[in-house]
């Protein structure tokens, strides 16, 4: 079993206890009340500078440890600080030490001090379930890897993202995943550099992927942005967004690796 296997199973098991039927009317309603301020797309649509999604991350199963006792808020006022365009909050456990408590400090942290930087629930999502979850929390976006999906989990999973009005951020990392997903229209495309099935990280994905991907959908660079070159070189091959974690996570001066990242025009 490769290493996306076994965290999907992981997954399935984990979220077990909490499935049950989740109404159109319970998403959209919440989503009505809930959605206010610059949506995730909005966030990534600057047409001069590449937009950066700054991400929480304690732990990998690439990376090992990272930062295990990082306060998700505090390094949320960091990245903020530093201008960044939208947040991404891991909130798998077992494999990345996120929580769901992180999501909602997170945008409870942002609420408090006024400010608008949209959230991504970045997870293996599966179930509406945790839709609704990210929705409570206060995300704009989640993540749905297109490898680890069928294409009835993806048709139901951006169903009921859009009731609630959330964004999908569909990630992929090949040509077939990509002939995948398009019929599902993606409006946000990520390519993860990172093959999930052995962990190996290679920027030329990007630039291998990127010209096949239809004018109109926004394209983001995922792992692999190591330093701010690695962010100019993905803009290069028509990035609009990079996500980066682990290299901010271990950033002395996140202020200065963000403002060199978009310096790249």
């Amino acid at each position: 079993m490769d290493k996306l296997s076994e965290i999907m199973a992981a997954k399935r098991r984990e979220i077990e206890p909490l499935i049950r039927p989740v109404r159109d009317s319970e998403l959209s309603q919440l989503g009505e009340r809930l959605q206010n301020g610059p949506t995730f797309l909005d966030a990534l649509s600057s047409p001069d500078e590449l937009s950066v999604i700054a991400e929480i991350k304690r732990k990998s199963p690439s990376a090992g440890e990272i930062a295990s006792a990082v306060s998700a808020p505090e390094q949320a006022r960091t990245y903020v600080n530093a201008s960044a365009d939208a947040l991404s909050i891991l909130t798998d456990e077992p494999y990345f030490g996120g929580t769901l408590q992180d999501l909602w400090d997170v945008n409870d942290f942002l609420r408090e001090h006024n400010r608008s930087t949209p959230t991504l629930r970045k997870d293996f999502m599966v179930h509406p379930i945790q839709i609704l979850e990210a929705l409570e929390a206060g995300a704009r976006a989640i993540l749905l890897i297109v490898r680890a999906l069928d294409d009835d989990e993806l048709r139901t999973l951006r169903y009921a993202a859009d009731l609630a009005g959330l964004t999908c951020l569909y990630e992929i990392h090949e040509e077939e995943e990509l002939d995948k997903v398009l019929p599902h229209n993606p409006l946000l495309l990520g390519v993860n550099n990172r093959d999930l099935k052995r962990f190996k990280t290679d920027l030329a994905v990007t630039e291998d992927l990127f010209p096949k991907i239809p004018e109109g959908i926004i394209k983001v660079s995922e792992s692999g942005i190591l330093e701010p070159a690695d962010a100019w070189r993905a803009r290069e091959a028509g990035a609009d967004a990079v996500l980066c974690g682990e290299a901010l996570m271990r950033a002395e001066n996140v202020e200065e690796f963000i403002g060199e990242m978009k310096d790249c025009e």
